[in-house]
């Protein structure tokens, strides 16, 4: 069934085209018109979206030797973003980098809850580790001793064959898989960003120099250093040595890009070491972006595809990449907003799941990272709505009762919804200037999850 827009006909929401294309062709990224397409693509050469056409057809004047040279015109360039990506600043600005130095001179007791937290955490990591992939062998189907491996959490042993391909039990974590490599990158990554931000903070070299010493080993040392690529993350028992869902591993990278960040701005971080980390960074965009992994959850239409896009912003401005950090602003407004949020501020594919309300909010956190990075850098994400009215903002009005009382939420939720790890109420209502918000975060129990204390030092510093 098609539906006319002025000139054009397009698929209707009715039509049985939408998802019903044969074949993955991960490298089909955009359809005709310019807008996104997901993993399970539509028939034909456009793609049933509600974002906005990047480019339409030609007239006449578009085409011959005389034809004006717009690029736009025939392909997606994110060029408007490439002007204003001006900085490599990731998650906080330089006016809340100046604030941190002067927040141990604040006494309400709020800043001083904070502060004590952050020096405890900084303290506790100052004799863990360091880490690193090639401490702990992995069944990595490469036999690279280098390579990041791990195994996907809702895969289980079927019963009627033990000895055959693993099946899926959404929400449920299977005990026996291989974690040894994603808890030691989750550990690294927090503790870079605990020790450089105390470091920071405080002014105090010895917590820069731990920092700096677990960067030297996952990321410098060629006896140690991982691999920059995670082909083989998540990867399914008789079915995958790896899949795209398995890059969501990668989001404690984006941690420790921002502990780097602060490292650099103490001067504690040789320069050497600097240039070092930065190649590994650009070796993992680019396989973020070009492998086939990627481009698969890229485009997963979910959760994942919000974390995907957390991770290549922040890894983007790390490497003052203008181009990618672009390509993200753009995939936020033509796919990701389009395709995740309805009207009413729901995410239909996070509330399918066993524990629905986790994942909404995970969701959110990364929605909420993403307009922050985009608005330290000179771009509004967080006022895009799409033309019907869907947006962040909305997601944010709808999620926000639920996290203060978590039994109110009537759809599935199969384990015990972990209340106070959420940093999206704290991060929109300082961007947003939304009293509200902060006063609910404020009000949520404190959690040992690292994130947090992100979101905790910035309300202490506004």
């Amino acid at each position: 069934k098609l539906t006319r827009t002025g000139n054009l006909w397009r698929l209707s929401a009715e039509s049985v085209a939408i998802d019903s294309s044969e074949g993955a062709f991960p490298f089909v990224t955009h359809d005709i018109e310019g807008q996104f397409r997901d993993r399970r693509k539509d028939v034909g050469a456009d793609e049933f979206s509600f974002a906005d056409a990047a480019r339409g057809p030609l007239h006449s004047e578009d085409v011959g030797p005389d034809a004006p040279e717009n690029e736009g015109l025939f392909q997606f360039s994110p060029k408007e973003e490439k002007r204003q990506t001006g900085s490599s600043l990731m998650l906080f600005d330089e006016d809340e980098l100046s604030l941190l130095k002067r927040l141990t001179l604040k006494t309400d007791r709020y800043a001083r809850s904070v502060l004590e937290r952050l020096r405890k955490l900084a303290e506790e990591r100052m004799t863990r580790g360091p880490w690193s992939v090639t401490f702990n062998r992995a069944p990595v189907p490469s036999g690279d001793p280098h390579d990041y491996y791990s195994e996907a959490p809702y895969w289980w042993p079927d019963p009627k064959n033990p000895q055959g391909p693993y099946i899926r039990r959404d929400g449920e974590f299977y005990p026996d898989r291989f974690l040894a490599h994603r808890t030691d990158l989750q550990r690294m990554g927090e503790s870079v960003f605990i020790l450089s931000l105390a470091g920071y903070i405080f002014d105090e070299a010895a917590f820069s120099d731990r920092a700096s010493l677990l960067v030297r080993v996952w990321f410098v040392d060629t006896l140690t250093r991982m691999n920059p690529h995670l082909q083989f993350s998540q990867a399914i028992k008789g079915r995958n040595s790896g899949r795209g869902a398995g890059i969501i591993d990668g989001r404690s990278f984006v941690w420790a890009a921002q502990g780097m960040q602060l490292l650099e701005r103490s001067g504690k971080w040789r320069t050497e070491e600097q240039r070092i980390v930065r190649q590994w960074y650009a070796g993992l965009l680019q396989w973020m972006t070009t492998s086939e992994n990627g481009l698969q959850e890229k485009v997963a239409g979910n959760n994942h595809s919000t974390w995907w896009a957390v991770q290549v912003a922040a890894y983007a401005l790390f490497l003052r990449d203008e181009e990618e950090a672009g390509m993200v602003w753009q995939l936020y407004r033509g796919f990701l907003v389009p395709h995740q949020i309805r009207l009413d501020g729901s995410c239909p594919l996070e509330e399918a799941r066993t524990r629905s309300l986790s994942y909404s909010a995970m969701n959110q956190d990364a929605f909420a990272l993403l307009c922050r990075m985009a608005r330290r850098n000179g771009v509004d994400l967080w006022g895009y709505a799409t033309p019907h009215g869907a947006s962040v903002n909305k997601a944010i009005e709808y999620l926000l009762p639920y996290i203060e009382e978590p039994g109110r939420w009537q759809k599935q939720q199969i384990r015990p919804f972990e209340k106070g790890r959420q940093v999206f109420p704290a991060l929109a209502g300082i961007d947003l200037r939304e009293p509200k918000y902060l006063s609910l975060y404020r009000r949520l129990p404190e959690s040992s999850e690292i994130p947090t204390i992100l979101t905790d030092v910035l309300v202490a510093i506004h």
